[in-house]
């Protein structure tokens, strides 16, 4: 009789455990895997600063698009404001648009077009309230850059460049992966662990 209880007891252990997984929960802090380069970005449409909705086809530019995702208050991403402006303004002439793409949980729209404002910041920032697109592109710090061609394939993941410190760049990834692209050559480094903040989930 013991046994035949313990065998209910581990049969019901087991239904409750498959019934968790197959929620697919996250453990908190866990990051979705991000796709892999080649793969297409589908569309996707997320509101702007002031609350309308834009899609990324609606965004895009004809040579290519660079997703950037940022924060207000990262010291990280702040410490890039004059680059991701400077990028996005050298590279707009040659098709290739930038979008900012705000992930943060604690960061209101008010707050992140403030922010905008203050940093002369001219590329389009769209908010992402549940964080569906930083989950969609596995995105996990701020900033952190997704470089997708006209076709919206991933052809460049990761870091801007390898230094927080604009005096101490040496290799500056995602401008190399953009002359590539404009080029006509395959991009050679494709990934490039990205640092900075986390980005404060929903």
């Amino acid at each position: 009789m013991r046994t035949r209880n313990l065998s209910i007891l581990f049969a019901s252990l087991f239904v409750i455990a498959g019934a968790i997984f197959a929620t697919g929960a996250r453990a908190e802090g866990e990051v979705p895997a991000p796709p892999a380069i080649g793969a297409t970005i589908e569309d996707f449409t997320l509101p702007d600063v002031d609350n309308k909705d834009r899609s990324l086809k609606s965004l895009a530019g004809k040579n290519g698009t660079v997703l950037l995702f940022i924060a207000v208050q990262c010291p990280v991403s702040n410490a890039y404001n004059e680059r991701m402006e400077k990028l996005a303004a050298d590279y707009k002439a040659k098709g290739i648009a930038v979008v900012g793409i705000n992930s943060n949980s604690a960061e209101d729209a008010a707050a992140v077009k403030a922010h905008a404002a203050e940093h002369k910041l001219s590329f389009p920032i769209l908010k992402d309230p549940s964080n569906k697109i930083a989950d969609r592109l596995g995105a996990a710090v701020t900033p952190e850059a997704y470089f997708l061609d006209a076709n919206n394939k991933l052809i460049y993941h990761g870091r801007i460049d390898n230094s927080r410190n604009a005096a101490q760049v040496e290799t500056s990834d995602l401008r190399n992966a953009l002359d590539s692209a404009l080029a006509g050559k395959a991009v050679e480094k494709t990934e490039a662990k990205a640092f900075g903040c986390s980005i404060k989930r929903a």
